[in-house]
């Protein structure tokens, strides 16, 4: 009785100008092969359940494209957030959703953009929180971090509990320094948090009231509403009153310093594709070391004495690029950026200044 669940919400600002606001990131085939991020994610999932137990939180503007990519998915399992109002109102609707179908079923929550490099080992890992969470533990899935990675925030660990995999979660911490990051990755103790997160319904639910009152109280009042012909009227009513707050910051933290939280280390190849340079370290490239994206193989680029190039050609034309080396290049039909890869997370400034110049059309 596993349900999965899918926030996918973001427009992913450091892959502009390919992923917009209104095409987001895990719409896009960013995988190496024709499935899209969201596609290959509920792919992942079908060795732990069914897209009957599967569903997906997304923003009214995206629910069309999400359901002909998932066109296996139950209508009624695509939840529709009127707003953005962070991941913990997503996930917790989610949860009271579910609760109405099992209230003491199991569900985890995965990110629809996120690459996972060995899906099986994943799965092995997904079903250890599995248990976790049957014993009444909120469950994390951690990253055995492969380098120190100030990007990330991280889990701090105890020694683990009996014989199995699973370490309580002491504290979460935040994205660290350079030196700090270090410390974390030589201590064997300290876990990349990816925001993967299994538990029981009945007992997220409960937390929820503990530390976020409110939060509870009108994710309550829309499940009471929820298949009923008041549902879009309590939605469009209560929803918008909802802290905006991460599920990480709004029950994970607290939960933790209360001894409930535990993790499972993964290692499987992870990834959360969050600019060009990361998704040039992941796909494959060619002898040069240039990766190209293009799904139907014949991308139209044209590269000579260059390498380590990240092309992403999306407009029709015709891409040359010549004698450069550690560069992204994204063309799309309105706006082509070009940066060193090493200036990959400064892209989402470029989108910022965009939004301070009221110029939304391209973002």
């Amino acid at each position: 009785m596993f349900y999965a669940v899918i926030p996918a919400g973001g427009s992913g600002t450091r892959l502009w100008p390919l992923s917009r606001a209104g095409h987001p990131k895990f719409l896009h085939p960013l995988t190496g092969t024709r499935a899209s991020l969201l596609q290959a994610t509920v792919d992942r999932l079908e060795p732990l359940t069914t897209p009957e137990r599967t569903l997906v939180v997304t923003g009214a503007a995206h629910v069309a494209a999400v359901a002909r990519q998932l066109a296996g998915l139950p209508e009624e399992n695509i939840l529709v957030e009127p707003s953005q109002r962070d991941s913990c109102a997503a996930i917790a609707l989610a949860a009271a959703v579910i609760a109405l179908r099992d209230p003491e079923a199991v569900m985890g929550s995965f990110a629809a953009d996120h690459l996972i490099g060995d899906p099986a080992r994943w799965a092995d890992t997904v079903r250890e929180a599995i248990r976790g969470a049957e014993q009444g533990l909120l469950m994390t899935v951690g990253i055995t971090p492969t380098r120190p990675e100030t990007g990330y925030g991280y889990l701090e660990t105890g020694e683990p509990v009996g014989e199995g995999p699973l370490r309580p979660v002491i504290e979460f911490k935040e994205k660290p320094a350079a030196e700090v990051a270090e410390a974390y990755f030589r201590s064997g103790r300290h876990l990349w948090n990816a925001s993967m997160f299994v538990w029981r319904v009945d007992v997220f639910l409960a937390e929820l009231a503990r530390q976020q009152p409110a939060l509870h109280a009108g994710i309550t009042a829309i499940a009471a509403a929820w298949g009923t012909p008041e549902q879009d009227d309590i939605l469009g009513t209560v929803w918008p009153t909802l802290p905006k707050i991460s599920v990480d910051y709004a029950v994970m933290e607290g939960a933790a310093t209360a001894g409930r939280v535990a993790t499972v280390p993964g290692d499987f190849g992870w990834n959360d594709v969050g600019d060009f340079h990361t998704l040039g370290e992941v796909l494959p490239a060619d002898a040069c070391g240039n990766v190209v994206l293009g799904v139907d193989g014949k991308p139209g680029v044209l590269l000579r004495d260059s390498k380590s190039l990240v092309v992403v050609p999306q407009s029709g034309r015709l891409v040359a690029v010549l004698g450069v080396h550690d560069l992204i290049v994204v063309d799309t039909p309105d706006a082509v950026l070009v940066c060193p890869r090493d200036r990959a997370q400064d892209v989402k400034k470029l989108v910022d200044e965009l939004k301070e110049r009221g110029e939304e059309g391209y973002v």
